[in-house]
């Protein structure tokens, strides 16, 4: 008897024991407020740096602005209709750029920057992605300003003693050669 009272107790224990782990909640839980409010504030910037470009656009009525799909504006200092090609993928293209302020005081030069070599969307290079794109938009010999807003330029992070933050820029760009890849 006391075998099977042993043995009805260690079968209705190891039954209860087959239990399923429970999985264990996090005494915190994140409820996306961050990311959320984060996206407002960088459309709240944009619609104030878009409409400051768009009231310096209409004040110039001595040149005529393009507006880049990707989200600046630029004008043509020189303009090349002759010439067809330009850059692709791969590209090595050779220029010369500055940052401006939107006012025009230099904030960096094209001394400072050098003649700039970049290979067209494979480099890693330091550029900030409005040059990146606006090059992809010119042809060899031609110079262009273009007016970028600060998520085009430096963003949040700006350049140190330079540069503040969520400042939107201008740069002028000449693009002096584009030697086009094998792959072209």
């Amino acid at each position: 008897m006391l075998y099977k009272l042993f043995f009805s107790i260690l079968f209705f224990t190891i039954i209860i024991s087959c239990k399923s782990p429970e999985a264990r909640r996090p005494l915190q839980s994140a409820s996306g407020t961050f990311i959320k409010e984060s996206v407002e504030r960088n459309k709240k910037i944009y619609t104030e740096e878009k409409s400051y470009i768009q009231k310096i656009m209409a004040n110039d009525s001595t040149t005529d602005y393009i507006s880049s799909e990707n989200g600046f504006w630029y004008y043509y200092n020189s303009r090349d209709t002759t010439n067809t090609e330009m850059p692709d993928l791969g590209d090595v293209v050779k220029f010369t750029y500055d940052i401006k302020d939107l006012d025009g005081s230099i904030i960096l030069s094209e001394k400072e920057n050098g003649l700039q070599q970049y290979k067209v969307d494979q480099s890693n290079q330091d550029l900030i992605s409005g040059v990146r794109e606006g090059i992809k938009l010119m042809k060899e010999g031609e110079t262009v300003t273009f007016l970028f807003p600060s998520y085009k330029a430096f963003g949040y992070y700006g350049i140190e003693e330079k540069l503040g933050t969520n400042i939107p820029v201008q740069s002028t760009i000449t693009l002096h050669s584009i030697e086009q890849s094998n792959e072209n």
